[in-house]
C-alpha cells in the first residue's frame, strides 16, 4: 500500500511517499481503509522532536492520529463494527502504532466508533482528538446544566468543541479570542465572546458573573494562561487544562479551593489502559453531533496525503482557522 513515511525527524520535507506492507487485521481490531486524517499539534511536535518527545514512534514512522475510513476487515472478538462500516477515532502515529496517512491501518476497537451520520469523511477526521480531549476535559471537571462556563482559546481546535460540548450539556458559555474572525466564530457557535486583549480577567469575570467567577474553566491554551483559568474561577470552582507544562504559583488556587483537572487524551493510547472510554466518548459525539450539537470546523484549506507537508505548514503557520484536513486521494 502506499504511505506518507517519515525516515528522519525534522521539518515538514521529511515526509517521503512509500510502497510498505499493507497491515493485517489481529484479535481485537480492525483493518481501515483510511479516507481522511487531521492534523494536530501533537503530530508536528512528534515530527520535529522526535526521541525528545517520548511518545514518538521508532523510525521509519506513519504518523497522522485522527482518521475516518471505511472497514476492510474484522478481527477475533470484535463485536459492534463490520466490513462496510463508517468509522472514526484516533487510533495509531505514536509510539508503536502505525498511523493514519496510508491506505489502510489497524486500529484497535476499543478506539473507534461508528461515523457520525451527520459528518462526511473529511469532516469526521477533524474531531477525534479534539473531540475527545474536549469532553473528557468538561466529564472530569463536573459540567452541569446552569453552569457559567468559560473556554479559553475558543476559536482553537480543542476550543471551538470544547465550547459547543458545553452548550449541549447545558451551560452558559463564554469564550475568550483576540481577531476578530476568532470572536465572530465564538459567537457563530453559540457562545458570548470575550476579547482577551482588550478586556482583562477583572472585568469580564465581573461583567458576566458579577464577580463571583465561573463554576468551570476550560483552558486549552494553558502555560502562563493558567493563571488567568485560576483568576477567573469561583470559589471551589474547576478548572481543566490541556497545557500544564509549566512552573506557575498555585496559591490563588489555593486559597480559591480550585480543582485542576488535566487532560492528557493520549494516556490510552499510550499505556492500552481504559481504552474502551474512547469508544464510549466517540460515540456519545456521534450522536451529539447527529442531534445537530457539535460540527467541526475545517479550515478552507484542502490537502491530499500526499501533501502532508503542506498541511503541517498550514497548521504550523498559525494562519488556520479550523481544523487542517488531508485527504486520502490514492
Amino acid at each position: 500500500m502506499k504511505a506518507m513515511t517519515i525516515n528522519s525527524f525534522g521539518s515538514s520535507d521529511v515526509f517521503v511517499e512509500s510502497e510498505v506492507a499493507k497491515p493485517e487485521v489481529t484479535a481485537g481490531h480492525v483493518l481501515i481503509k483510511v479516507m481522511a486524517s487531521s492534523v494536530n499539534t501533537v503530530d508536528t511536535m512528534i515530527r520535529e522532536m522526535g526521541p525528545a518527545l517520548p511518545l514518538s514512534p521508532a523510525l521509519p514512522a506513519i504518523l497522522g492520529m485522527d482518521f475516518a475510513g471505511v472497514v476492510e476487515s474484522v478481527g477475533a472478538d470484535v463485536d459492534g463494527f463490520q466490513v462496510g462500516d463508517a468509522v472514526y477515532g484516533c487510533a495509531g502515529g505514536l509510539a508503536d502504532l502505525q498511523g493514519a496517512l496510508a491506505q489502510y491501518m489497524v486500529a484497535d476497537a476499543k478506539l473507534i466508533a461508528h461515523k457520525p451520520k451527520r459528518l462526511n469523511m473529511v469532516q469526521a477526521a477533524a474531531l477525534p482528538l479534539v473531540g475527545i480531549t474536549a469532553y473528557e476535559g468538561l466529564q472530569r471537571a463536573g459540567i452541569s446544566s446552569g453552569q457559567k462556563v468559560l473556554v479559553h482559546g475558543g476559536a482553537g481546535g480543542v476550543g471551538h468543541i470544547a465550547l459547543q460540548l458545553a452548550k449541549h450539556f447545558g451551560a452558559d458559555v463564554y469564550a475568550t479570542g483576540s481577531k476578530d474572525t476568532q470572536l465572530e466564530l465564538i459567537k457563530q457557535l453559540g457562545a458570548t465572546p470575550i476579547n482577551y486583549q482588550t478586556e482583562s480577567v477583572t472585568d469580564y469575570v465581573a461583567t458576566h458573573t458579577e464577580g463571583a467567577g465561573f463554576d468551570l474553566v476550560y483552558d486549552s491554551v494553558g502555560g502562563g494562561n493558567l493563571l488567568n483559568s485560576f483568576e477567573a474561577a469561583a470559589l471551589n470552582g474547576q478548572v481543566a487544562t490541556t497545557v500544564s507544562l509549566a512552573e506557575i504559583d498555585l496559591s490563588v488556587a489555593h486559597f480559591k479551593g480550585l480543582s485542576l483537572h488535566v487532560v492528557f487524551m493520549l494516556i490510552p493510547m499510550l499505556h492500552n489502559v481504559k481504552r474502551a472510554e474512547h469508544h464510549q466518548i466517540l460515540a456519545a459525539m456521534a450522536d451529539i453531533v447527529d442531534s445537530g450539537n457539535l460540527t467541526p470546523v475545517l479550515d478552507n484549506s484542502t490537502f491530499s496525503f500526499a501533501e502532508i507537508a503542506k498541511a503541517h505548514d498550514r497548521l504550523a503557520s498559525g494562519q488556520a482557522m479550523g481544523k487542517v484536513i488531508v485527504s486520502n486521494q490514492w
